[in-house]
């Protein structure tokens, strides 16, 4: 009976230094690999870009901050300034509220602004680089109302100052509203800081 557990011995221990992880060389399917970087999106195609018309830039929501994103769209040529100014936020206004492209969703991009709005240049007695929304500014959500902010004062529709005149259909009171970096970070909270503009200027 000793003997038999003698002998056994040196089989056991053989067998449990074989009992240990060995490399294997089946392949394991941890799923694919992110394919870009989130917010991040691959360089536009210039030749397309143009053929598309001019370039702009719009900023749509990614993650909890505005990020500013390429586009392009058609502008009338020739048009006085007022026009053309109106013509440009219209666009603008009109990219912001096209759904992201498959590239910008699959890179996290969204936009809260709702397609139907329209933008107008200024009423009688309003400074000559007013727009109008057809629906008042504070009828916007924060995202939305930071998103139109952000494009319109980086745009060839505001005056180059960062900052863009904003007011609603109708008569509705004219506010002066800036893009910020705290906007641009935290659209969803910080809303754009605003005065009110006298008439005329």
């Amino acid at each position: 009976m000793k003997v038999r557990r003698l002998l056994a011995l040196p089989l056991l221990a053989a067998v449990l230094t074989g009992c240990g992880i060995r490399a294997t060389e089946v392949p394991t399917d941890f799923g694919p690999a992110p394919s870009r970087v989130r917010c991040s999106l691959a360089e536009p195609n210039v030749t397309t870009q143009a053929a598309r018309g001019v370039p702009v830039q719009v900023f749509l929501l990614c993650g909890s901050s505005l990020v500013a994103v390429d586009r392009a769209m058609r502008v009338t040529a020739g048009a006085a300034d007022t026009e053309r100014r109106a013509l440009v936020a219209q666009g603008l206004l009109d990219q912001l509220a096209e759904s992201p492209s498959a590239a910008e969703k699959e890179a996290g991009y969204t936009t809260d602004v709702r397609g139907g709005m329209t933008v107008s240049g200024p009423g009688p007695d309003d400074p000559d680089d007013a727009l109008r929304l057809s629906t008042a500014p504070g009828g916007l959500t924060s995202y939305a109302l930071a998103q139109v902010v952000c494009t319109f004062s980086d745009s060839a529709a505001a005056e180059g100052d960062g900052s863009v005149i904003l007011g609603g259909p109708g008569s509705d009171p004219l506010r002066r509203y800036e893009c910020t970096d705290e906007v641009r970070s935290r659209p969803g909270s910080a809303e754009p800081p605003s005065s009110e503009v006298a008439d005329g200027g």
